[in-house]
């Protein structure tokens, strides 16, 4: 009964062990072909996947996750309370608060602020600068996986170590399970019983 149930249990690590560093496989793969693809952060069912590198927006964007924003559409629509995705004026991507909407002739600047920060942003952004919205959706840490996917010596980690990882534990678990096969050889006095009857 005890043998039966420590099985049970090694069969069910096993199958995690290997589900496991399967999806881990294919995510690693994922990310690293998406990101190369794109020139930039993976992206998903329309939604880019971005990496925070402050700590402007916490704590409900914390540093080091990833983030989903919506590019695409009318870029004037945005509210105060809105949180916008632009390009600043050293072309960097920004992730912020709208604080106000200015409006200025036929322009829509916006006002931003992040939560962390004391003061609101040194300059307004007009609305073609924004690039997308921010919908919601973070995942903490994610984001230095997909920085380091962007470097070569990343792309080659996240793609080589699961795989690795994956054929040795199948090889580990083939090997186990030839090791386990029992050869059954004819008992002694199977063997003299049969000489009997002859």
């Amino acid at each position: 009964m005890k043998k039966s149930i420590f099985k049970k249990i090694r069969s069910f690590l096993s199958f995690l062990i290997t589900t496991v560093l399967f999806i881990t496989l294919i995510f690693a793969v994922f990310i690293t072909i998406s990101a190369k693809a794109s020139g930039g952060e993976p992206e998903i069912m329309g939604y880019q996947l971005k990496a925070v590198l402050s700590g402007s927006m916490e704590p409900d964007m914390q540093t080091g996750s990833i983030i989903a924003i919506k590019p695409g559409g009318d870029m004037t629509r945005f509210n105060e309370g809105d949180v916008i995705t632009f390009i600043n004026e050293d072309e960097n991507l920004i992730t912020h608060r709208v604080a106000e909407v200015i409006k200025s002739g036929e322009h829509i600047m916006y006002e931003t602020k992040g939560d962390n920060n004391n003061a609101v942003d040194p300059k307004p952004v007009l609305s073609d600068n924004v690039v997308a919205e921010y919908e919601g959706f973070t995942i903490p840490y994610l984001g230095y996986v997909v920085n380091f996917a962007h470097s070569q010596t990343g792309s080659a980690i996240l793609l080589i170590v699961p795989g690795i990882l994956l054929l040795g534990y199948a090889a580990f678990t083939i090997w186990q399970a030839i090791s386990q096969i029992e050869f059954k050889q004819p008992s002694k006095s199977k063997v003299k019983e049969s000489i009997e009857q002859e």
